[in-house]
Order: C-alpha cells, then sequence, then structure tokens
C-alpha cells in the first residue's frame, strides 16, 4: 500500500469541513498505543486511536466505537484531557483527547470503515515508548507529542492546543 497515493480519497471523505473527533491516551507498561496511518504517496502519520463522531452519539460511545474498529480493543473512557485544533489543509478537526483504560479485546491492525477495501490508511498498531515516539519525524508524529518528555506528560495536559496551520509550513 506505500505505493498508493490515497490523499485524494482522503480529502473526499475527510477534508473541506470541520470535523469532530475524539482520542484515546491508552498506556500500558509505560508504552503508548499508537497508529500508523497513510496519509498519501509515501507519508505516513502517528497518531493514537481515535477518529470521526457520528451524529446523535455521544463522545465516549464514539470513542469506544473507533478503538475497536481500529485496535480490535474494548476500552473504558475515563478523564477528559484536552482539545487540540488540527489544521491541515483540506483537513480541519477539533480533536478531544480522553485518557483510557483498556477491559478486553485482543490488539490487532483493524480498518476505517469509511474507507474501501483497497484504500485503508492504517498500517500498523503499536505499543511505543516515549523514546521511540520521540526518535520519529515531526512531520510524521501528531504535534501534540511534538514537546512531551514523557507518557505521563500526556495525562497531565489540559486546556485547548493549536500549533498553527501546517499547511502553511
Amino acid at each position: 500500500m506505500a505505493n498508493k497515493d490515497i490523499s485524494k480519497e482522503i480529502t473526499a471523505k475527510f477534508g473541506n469541513q470541520l470535523r469532530s473527533r475524539v482520542n484515546g491516551i491508552l498506556i500500558e507498561d509505560d508504552k503508548l498505543l499508537m497508529i500508523k496511518h497513510l496519509m498519501g504517496y509515501e507519508r505516513h502519520f502517528w497518531s493514537v486511536p481515535g477518529g470521526g463522531m457520528h451524529f446523535g452519539h455521544m463522545a465516549e460511545e464514539n470513542l469506544k466505537r473507533e478503538f475497536l474498529e481500529e485496535t480490535g480493543l474494548h476500552i473504558k473512557v475515563k478523564d477528559y484531557l484536552f482539545v487540540h485544533e488540527y489544521l491541515d489543509v483540506p483537513l480541519h478537526a477539533m480533536e478531544h483527547f480522553f485518557q483510557v483504560e483498556r477491559t478486553g479485546g485482543n490488539l490487532a491492525r483493524g480498518m476505517d470503515p469509511e474507507l474501501h477495501q483497497d484504500s485503508q490508511i492504517i498500517e500498523e498498531v503499536k505499543w511505543m515508548s516515549i523514546f521511540e515516539i520521540q526518535s520519529l519525524p515531526h512531520a510524521a508524529l501528531h504535534q501534540i507529542f511534538w514537546g512531551i518528555n514523557s507518557l505521563e506528560d500526556l495525562v497531565l495536559l489540559r486546556g485547548y492546543f493549536n500549533f498553527g496551520n501546517n499547511s502553511l509550513k
């Protein structure tokens, strides 16, 4: 799949609109559960499990659904942590981050039901240490992880974050 440019399909499904997303911070044994997404030709993006909210469903329901779809894990949603405004035209989202706890399931690379089977963007689901996260190039890592020095930093974050318009950089 690495040779396929699916950026047009990503734009068609998710772009040019303001989306509301939920994301889960799951830490176990000093590692954070991360997902590697294919965002376009040879462009990868690491972040935590999460996705768009469905109208009429509460944030907790949406996050549980997204976790199961992407990772095969069942979770309990715990504390609301922070909101991040992600802007990288054509993508624009208000991302709500929650601390979560695993309650069951088996870890597996999932899929995004909004995309066709031959256009899936989840490439890998992996437990990562802070050192592995810090070793990723910034261009391949969600901005919220750029300045953290420990995984505990993530669950201490509170408030609103915006690191600028990525499409202008």
